[in-house]
């Protein structure tokens, strides 16, 4: 092994005079440089978004991926530069249970084929939510983490070198007051102006990089507003999805009152001829208990004699009726009467 050892002794000699130098500062023995106003205001920035944005990126990955050995699984896929293994979401675990549990019970019952239709939105809301983790990862996640392993590291490596350059320049600093021979003080003076100029353009080096923090803001920005699009879309994609389930849903609840309401009443179903025959028997037999106002939520075709066609946002005059389930109240409109799902309404007063 080839091995130096006036090097070696040279490096030890230049650490121990900046142990020495940095123990009398602590005492408040020695005379230390300060750097500029301006550039310990960079410094400051700099730390501030090296913490921070640690701090966000910590916690956008807590929200992405809640568990906590799925990250550690996935950062070491990513450190191997090999794709992380697919796993299904909780969502899309609920999904399979929910379309296997419905398809037990039969999918031609009511539970069974509701079952079925929540646990194929369930599944597709965990694909939406797997795209929404994928592309906030690739434009949010993935480029903080880039900013803090690379332009924050080099920061932090050229401020580590510039604090051992003033520590070398404050010691020759120190050298030369203590210097009492002219041989002595001619070499210290050398010593200074070597170390001095190997301070300014450290320093120099520094300041640009620090400078460069505000560049880093702006792509972080350019990041934040992908990541608040990729937000937006998740969220419009869910509530379409629960949108159509709801009205689904409705209709499979629509067509089980109906069901029901022929067994209990055959005589009012096979004896209406009209509209008006129809709405003649149920009123007959019906009890209004009170009466409210109501918007309506959706459009409804009316499947049935007994029941009246809905216009999306359009108000209507509701109440209940002796008969019907709490799935259904009787809606006027006018000199237009029948019986409406509750599911389609939302009350006023």
């Amino acid at each position: 092994m080839d091995f130096n050892v006036k090097k070696f002794a040279a490096e030890a000699a230049v650490a121990l005079a900046r142990a020495v130098q940095y123990t009398e500062e602590k005492l408040g023995t020695s005379e230390k440089t300060e750097l500029d106003a301006h550039f310990e205001n960079l410094a400051q920035r700099a730390d501030r978004t090296r913490i921070w944005t640690e701090k966000i990126l910590g916690r956008t990955e807590g929200v992405l991926t809640p568990n906590p050995n799925n990250r550690i699984e996935d950062f070491f896929f990513e450190k191997l530069e090999r794709k992380p293994r697919d796993r299904l979401s909780n969502l899309e675990l609920l999904g399979v249970d929910m379309v296997e549990g419905g398809t037990e019970f039969g999918p031609g019952t009511a539970y069974g084929s509701s079952l079925i239709k929540v646990g194929n939105t369930q599944s597709k809301l965990g694909q939406v939510e797997r795209e929404f983790i994928e592309k906030s990862a690739r434009n949010f996640v993935q480029p903080l983490r880039r900013f803090l392993e690379g332009d924050m590291k080099i920061i932090t490596k050229e401020r580590k070198i510039l604090e051992n350059k003033r520590l070398d320049l404050d010691a020759c600093k120190s050298r030369l007051r203590k210097a009492r021979s002219m041989e002595g003080q001619q070499n210290a003076e050398r010593d200074l102006r070597i170390a001095q100029s190997e301070f300014d353009r450290q320093a120099e080096i520094t300041k640009l990089l620090l400078e460069g923090v505000s560049s880093a803001h702006t792509n972080h920005l350019r990041c934040l507003n992908d990541f608040v699009e990729a937000q937006v879309t998740f969220y419009a994609r869910c509530h379409q999805q629960m949108t159509d389930l709801q009205k689904e849903l409705a209709s499979t609840s629509i067509s089980v009152a109906n069901t029901n309401a022929s067994t209990m009443f055959p005589s009012l179903y096979t004896t209406a001829a009209s509209p008006t025959d129809s709405e003649t028997g149920r009123v007959a037999m019906a009890a209004a208990t009170g009466t409210k106002k109501a918007r309506v939520l959706y459009d409804y075709d009316a499947s049935s004699p007994g029941e009246m066609s809905l216009l999306s946002d359009e108000v209507v005059t509701v109440y209940s009726a002796f008969g019907l389930s709490d799935e259904w109240m009787m809606a006027e409109r006018g000199a237009q009467k029948g019986k409406v799902p509750v599911a389609y309404l939302e009350m006023l007063n």
